[in-house]
């Protein structure tokens, strides 16, 4: 079953493209047809295309891994930085910081620094300082908070990268290319989806479009949490069982071994019995 519908993308306006002169031809086989000068996307490639990439998404997350959401645009930072959330996985929705990828170490430095600014706060030494010095390191907090603090959990490179806008995050999906990151984008009539590994054909301008995308995508990945959480319980109920079992086993063989000493003395009494009224008869 789709996880999307031809009604639901075409209400939402995902069949919208760009202007016919501002085309990418290797978006030719995504184009249903032009209308006024405007680019129409063939939305049943687009719940395909959808599917797929909800299908790999599912797997991605069942495995415990990370999927980075990257949307610096402004019509779609709210509704990604809502839909990534509601699914505990990392997102960029400021400024890309160059080399985030690339070069990931020093980005978990500047992350450590907002984490080592918070124990200052906690431990007392903030009150110590002075007020200038206080303000600096408050703007200094609130600048890496802003940029960096929805990664912050991000201990790791992504197993993924999902872009909303390709042509306008491509520095992100250059990073990932060659890192051999998936990437995950909603490619619209303008762009190149050449270097898009799970690329979905819809327009990437309107919010009511990237949200209904986004839809179908996070709750694949919270399926895919589900199963890997219900995959844990059933393997912690089966190693208790295990040990359970482990436990009965000695159990049962110091009973066994009892039962066997208590039958051996019972055969051997009346032998004894016997040996003792032997010697009495003669």
């Amino acid at each position: 079953m789709s996880r999307t519908n031809f009604d639901q993308l075409l209400e939402a306006g995902c069949h919208f493209g760009h202007l016919k002169r501002k085309w990418n031809p290797a978006m030719a086989p995504y184009i249903f047809m032009e209308r006024n000068g405007i680019h129409i996307i063939d939305l049943h490639k687009t719940v395909a295309k959808i599917d797929e990439a909800a299908d790999a998404l599912k797997q991605i997350a069942k495995s415990g891994k990370k999927v980075l959401f990257v949307a610096t645009k402004k019509q779609a930072k709210d509704v990604v930085a809502e839909k990534a959330a509601s699914v505990n996985m990392p997102y960029v929705i400021e400024r890309w910081p160059g080399g985030m990828l690339t070069n990931f170490p020093t980005i978990r430095k500047a992350v450590k620094k907002m984490a080592s600014i918070d124990k200052l706060m906690s431990d007392g030494t903030y009150s110590n300082l002075s007020k200038r010095e206080i303000l600096q390191i408050s703007r200094q907090r609130a600048k890496l908070e802003k940029n960096l603090g929805s990664i912050a959990d991000l201990t790791r490179l992504p197993s993924a990268v999902f872009v909303v806008d390709v042509m306008k995050e491509k520095i992100a999906v250059k990073e990932a290319n060659r890192l051999g990151i998936p990437v995950f984008g909603i490619v619209d009539t303008n762009s190149d989806p050449n270097d898009i590994d799970f690329m979905i054909p819809a327009n990437d301008d309107a919010k009511d479009s990237v949200e209904v995308i986004l839809n179908a995508c996070c709750a694949a990945i919270a399926e895919g949490l589900e199963e890997r959480k219900a995959e844990k319980a059933d393997e912690k109920a089966a190693q208790a069982q295990a040990e359970g079992e482990g436990e009965e086993k000695p159990r049962r063989a110091r009973k066994a071994r009892k039962e066997e000493e208590a039958a051996a003395d019972v055969e051997a009494a009346p032998v004894a019995e016997e040996a003792e009224e032997a010697p009495a008869a003669e």
